[in-house]
């Protein structure tokens, strides 16, 4: 006989975790179409119209595709980072990214389209076909929604064929590098600093998926795990998700500044309108959210509570209205041109950057010029907050942590940002010395205060290692720790020749060409460099992998030929005869009483004077950890020494 009272409460689940992810997807498009048809009528036509089918059909599409995205992102993070591996969630998971990709894909297929007919506007069969394909291959807007079709196809069939831990982070990746084409495309991408608002608009998106789809992800296996289980994939979805909000709003507030002239323009044009909303249901999240970390998580922390399942779902309902509200109103403010004025580039330096010339560089203006890196502003942010956090907690534990080294993380953490956001930043498009300058601190400078401040061993101490099988940050260090390819890298030799090929090659390619006109390849530039320059610092003040003198010799020879290169490379800036990038450097400071070649000779003096004080601290550093090792050494062999001698 069939129990029906056993099974009803089981079709009630059923029905409520079909119709939840329901409730964001009505709500996303009743704004949508709303305020479509308020745009429509209230702010004029500023491209070709191809009818109601493509003014109607291609925003609700464009949340299709954005719901899609967040879904894909959503459980592949989820997968990565919250749920245990080869089990049923896990699963449904990967089952759950797939689908979205696949979902992606054709949302893709039709947006791309509508918006070839938006600009285009009606046209006939063989004309279509003719001009269709050279949208695609021809033009950058159609060249990015062609990339971001083919790189949802492929994150769709792997996520069915890959399921070990290391493929799907790989997957994850990807999926996150493929909201960058049409990234570089939006509106805060086509104002003045384009660089910024790129950067900005990928990590709003990125995040603003990654918080909705999360969520979405965990009501999906909500049935397919114990409470308790559930309550721990809660609780880390819920650290995500803090991340995500922060990143949102950050970028979100950096994208407004570039497209908004006046504060009053909030509320006074269309475009306004619909960021003020945005901006209220992203005030209203992050107080549900607070609300839930505080109040809510600490009630299903107890799987016997009563009305546990009430307090889970009002904790997704609540939330996914919101998120509704807010990708819906994202979703017509990207078709909804801003309220900027476009300008007409004049000068050399506003066609190449967007920007008009600044004054000449002076001693203040190292100090007042900022240009905003969103990427590096947060990843300097969080890296300073996160290891407060891992310190407070040792202290917590009556553990103790050097004072010195957090001095040092942080002091390298805010040249960091000075870097990346400050004068070398904002003058480095105009003067080479000042791109060399930034580049050289962030390839020696940095790296050594970093890795003086050991956030590793710190990390290691302060989280806890998890006992069921996922892997949070901790696991995933620890992997990358005893990677091969890792072991391979941390040889001074490797690390070094690396380094050297890095510097040499970026500004001797077409590559350093690519690096000052698209953001892609500033950020690329900046994260290459502070790599190489970790791997390089670590590879000569690490503790030695074999035998101690063999090491230490080797690295002692990698010194040396760290300050010939320097030596070298320098020569070869002072001495050039021939201007580098001269389309670029050539022409962007015309009106600025410089030569730009006289500029380019000044690299060579730079290159000396931060190679060698920079390369003196690393000598005196690895000098202090190498004398340390060997005491440390010397004490293990008198303990053992004394040792097999009591035993004789």
């Amino acid at each position: 006989m069939i129990n029906r009272t056993a099974a009803k409460p089981l079709d009630q689940r059923r029905i409520a975790s079909a119709l939840a992810p329901s409730i964001l997807l009505a709500v996303a498009m009743i704004v949508t179409i709303g305020a479509t048809i308020v745009t429509q009528r209230g702010q004029p036509q500023l491209i070709v119209t191809a009818g109601p089918v493509v003014d109607y059909g291609l925003p609700i599409l464009k949340v299709l595709l954005n719901l899609a995205s967040a879904g894909t992102l959503g459980a592949l993070v989820l997968a990565c980072f919250a749920i245990r591996p080869q089990t049923p969630a896990h699963n449904t998971a990967l089952d759950i990214a797939a689908g979205c990709a696949a979902a992606w894909a054709v949302a893709a297929a039709g947006c791309v389209v509508l918006v070839f007919l938006s600009i285009v506007g009606p046209l006939s069969g063989d004309a279509f076909t003719m001009v269709f394909g050279q949208f695609l291959t021809s033009i950058e807007l159609g060249q990015a929604w062609l990339a971001t079709l083919l790189l949802t196809g492929i994150i769709a069939v792997l996520c069915f064929a890959v399921r070990s831990p290391t493929g799907i982070m790989a997957i994850t990746i990807l999926a996150f590098l493929t909201l960058v084409p049409l990234a570089l495309q939006g509106h805060a991408a086509g104002g003045g600093s384009h660089g910024a608002a790129s950067s900005a608009l990928w990590l709003h998106v990125a995040s603003a998926a990654t918080w909705t789809g999360g969520l979405t992800v965990v009501l999906a296996i909500h049935r397919t795990v114990s409470r308790v289980v559930l309550f721990t994939i809660v609780s880390r979805y819920s650290s995500i998700a803090l991340v995500c909000f922060v990143t949102v709003a950050v970028s979100g507030t950096i994208t407004a500044v570039l497209q908004l002239e006046y504060p009053q323009q909030l509320v006074t044009t269309v475009y306004g309108l619909l960021l003020s909303i945005k901006i209220l249901a992203l005030g209203l999240l992050g107080l549900v959210g607070f609300g839930h970390r505080r109040w809510l998580l600490g009630r299903l922390s107890d799987a016997s509570r009563p009305r546990w399942l009430v307090t889970f779902w009002w904790l997704v309902v609540s939330e996914l209205v919101l998120m509704g509200i807010a990708f819906a109103a994202a979703t017509v403010l990207a078709r909804t041109p801003p309220p900027t004025a476009e300008q007409i580039a004049d000068t050399p330096a506003e066609r190449l950057t967007g920007l008009p010339l600044p004054g000449p560089f002076t001693l203040p203006r190292a100090l007042d010029s900022w240009s905003v890196d969103p990427v590096w502003l947060l990843v300097a942010a969080f890296g300073i907050v996160a290891y407060l956090i891992g310190v407070y907690r040792l202290r917590k534990r009556e553990q103790l942590w050097p004072a010195w080294r957090t001095v040092s993380w942080t002091i390298g953490l805010v040249i960091l940002l000075y870097v990346t956001n400050g004068a070398p930043n904002a003058y480095g498009p105009y003067l080479l010395s000042a791109h060399a300058l930034g580049h050289l601190v962030l390839a020696l400078t940095v790296p050594l205060l970093l890795v003086l401040g050991a956030p590793v061993n710190l990390l290691l101490r302060a989280v806890s290692t998890r006992d069921d099988g996922s892997r949070g940050i901790r696991e995933w260090i620890i992997v990358a720790g005893n990677s091969r390819a890792n072991r391979v890298l941390e040889h001074p030799l490797v690390a070094l020749v690396l380094f050297a090929a890095s510097l040499v090659l970026f500004y001797s390619t077409p590559v350093f060409a690519w690096a000052l006109d698209d953001p892609i390849g500033q950020l690329w530039m900046s994260a290459q460099f502070l790599i190489v320059g970790l791997l390089l610092v670590r590879s000569i003040v690490g503790v030695p992998n074999g035998t101690a003198r063999v090491q230490l010799a080797l690295r002692f020879l990698t010194v040396l030929a760290l300050m010939a290169f320097y030596a070298f490379w320098g020569l070869t800036f002072a001495t050039s005869a021939e201007l580098l990038v001269p389309d670029w450097y050539g022409t962007i400071t015309s009106g600025w009483p410089i030569d730009p070649l006289t500029d380019q000779h000044s690299v060579g003096p730079i290159i000396w004077a931060v190679g060698a004080v920079s390369t003196i601290a690393l000598t005196a550093t690895a000098a202090l950890a190498w004398a340390r090792d060997l005491a440390a050494t010397a004490d293990a062999d008198s303990r053992n020494t004394t040792r097999s001698r009591g035993h004789r």
